[in-house]
């Protein structure tokens, strides 16, 4: 998810209750909930070596202690102040945890398991950027001010709430574990309409559907099958009908595609890659020569590429340039 929806979390996690655990609990805790994003250095190494260590380790189980306890040990040198260790740490885990599932709802994946398997995880629910959580947190954020100012002069004289916010960061996470249920059931019936169907009399090999930008009702839909695929909006408020589908064809094996595939950077991309989709044409810039592009098809697709390697090949099926590109937006 993006930094704004993390850091929201940390707030609301410490209005919540959290911040009776430890002095400071506001900072760690936001703090925390960020932590895992601070694998956003390995941008400095370039594109290609961002898309390998983003939520990369940070992003494991095996690391949520560390990751936990940096911000602890950055609040206590910074303020100088005693914290309660133990509430602390117990806390920063929490805000840590939330990250990763966050994550794991976005069709970009994480790697919850390093360094004892690189198997990316998603559900596929939720955009990195969702209107309807910012929507949510932005009352829960704004809440508390409306709050006081429109019961400024019937709460005079009284005594002050002991946990100012907590009633509407409650709010804030109970929608974001609903909505995200909810979205989850959509979902399960998004995929198993797709699943459903065949594509120009082909079976599905697997399918996906992928969150849509606002309306949780509508979904991008993504069939594989043995020698395409198929991208068609799911409408789940009406029927599904396939004949609809834009398909892109798979390329034939060539001498070009089998040089390009083990170039480094295509390794890397394919690495991170769910749904690859191969495509070979002739090179402008050496004569008989072929480039060869690959692309995600979560993320786009040839006509409107997101994530994409190419290899550049020469006539003696030599791998001569290689690059990779985010397309329009990095995730965060």
């Amino acid at each position: 998810m993006d930094p704004l929806t993390h850091t929201a979390v940390g707030l609301f996690l410490s209005r919540a209750g959290l911040n009776r655990w430890t002095p400071h609990a506001t900072p760690i805790l936001i703090l925390a909930a960020n932590a895992p994003d601070i694998d956003i250095v390995s941008a400095a190494g370039g594109a290609l070596n961002y898309l390998h260590y983003h939520r990369h380790l940070t992003h494991s189980l095996a690391a949520m202690p560390v990751m936990a306890l940096l911000p602890i040990l950055l609040v206590r040198l910074a303020g100088r102040k005693p914290i309660r260790w133990a509430g602390a740490f117990c806390a920063s885990m929490l805000a840590v945890a939330s990250h990763l599932l966050l994550d794991l709802t976005n069709s970009y994946g994480i790697r919850l398991f390093l360094p004892f398997s690189s198997d990316w995880l998603r559900l596929d629910l939720t955009n990195v950027v969702d209107l309807w959580i910012w929507a949510a947190f932005l009352v829960g954020i704004a809440g508390p001010f409306l709050s006081r100012l429109v019961g400024a002069e019937i709460a005079s004289g009284r005594r002050r709430p002991e946990y100012p916010g907590r009633g509407f960061a409650i709010f804030a996470l109970s929608f974001l574990l609903l909505y995200t249920g909810g979205r989850a059931a959509l979902h399960r019936r998004a995929a198993a309409s797709l699943d459903a169907r065949v594509y120009q009399d082909a079976a599905p090999l697997r399918v996906a559907a992928l969150p849509g930008p606002a309306n949780p009702l509508r979904w991008r839909g993504l069939v594989e099958t043995g020698d395409f695929y198929a991208v068609a909006d799911v409408n789940l408020a009406g029927e599904f009908n396939p004949a609809r589908a834009v398909l892109f064809y798979k390329p034939d094996a060539s001498p070009a595609l089998d040089s390009a595939r083990r170039a480094p950077t295509i390794q890397e991309f394919l690495r991170f890659s769910q749904f690859p989709l191969w495509r070979v044409s002739p090179s402008a810039e050496l004569e008989n020569g072929r480039l060869v592009e690959v692309f995600d098809m979560r993320f786009g697709s040839p006509q409107d590429p997101g994530f994409m390697a190419s290899a550049l090949v020469d006539s003696e099926n030599r791998v001569v340039k290689t690059n990779f590109q985010f397309g329009r937006v990095p995730p965060r």
